[in-house]
């Protein structure tokens, strides 16, 4: 029976399992955000998206898989990234996009869940650094236009930039318990546009 499960995210079923995958994840996703990843049982899971334990355990099989598609399907669903004309329009959007996220009570919740199975899970670990490259990347195409524009020096890490912006935030959300408020986002966003322009985030050589 493993061995005809697919890795979660390879397949893009559609008509039922579609909707059984969206209504599993999402199951999964409110589990994770009320209980945290330690209390997670693929039975409940199951029992919240109203379908069967069998389906549930044979598409899936562990936890573990299934939060890792459910970072898979996060990425998906993630909104694009906004061209605003100016990499500190760029930056701001991409700034206040993070902070509506992890200030909200049910994501917040979940990437905090997320990110503490993943310190302990290599399997989730994995899917949560796919989920970041993804969303850096694409994010990191606001720099290359600075960079094309004569905003930022040429030889500028644009997934650096992106990085530098989130990490305040994070850093809030983990760490100090400071508000995560839109004036956070602004700060964030200025300074990583300030110190790109600076010239702190060159490639090494």
């Amino acid at each position: 029976m493993g061995s005809e499960r697919s890795e979660p995210g390879s397949v893009r079923p559609g008509g039922r399992t579609a909707r059984v995958r969206a209504a599993v994840l999402q199951a999964a996703g409110d589990a994770l955000a009320e209980r945290g990843f330690a209390h997670l049982d693929l039975a409940d899971i199951a029992r919240r998206a109203e379908v069967g334990k069998t389906t549930v355990y044979r598409r899936w099989g562990t936890v573990t898989s299934l939060v890792a598609d459910l970072l898979v399907d996060m990425a998906e669903q993630s909104l694009p990234r906004t061209e605003t004309g100016s990499l500190l329009g760029d930056l701001k959007a991409n700034a206040r996009l993070v902070q509506r996220t992890l200030a909200d009570p049910r994501q917040g919740a979940l990437f905090k869940a997320v990110i503490a199975a993943a310190t302990c899970e290599a399997k989730t670990a994995e899917a949560l650094h796919h989920f970041y490259d993804i969303r850096v990347e694409e994010w990191a195409h606001c720099v290359q236009q600075a960079i094309d524009r004569g905003e930022v020096p040429e030889d500028t890490d644009t997934h650096e930039v992106i990085r530098a912006v989130s990490a305040p935030l994070y850093y809030r959300l983990l760490t100090s318990g400071d508000p995560l408020d839109e004036d956070a986002a602004d700060r964030a966003a200025e300074a990583a546009a300030a110190a790109a322009r600076a010239g702190a985030y060159l490639r090494s050589k």
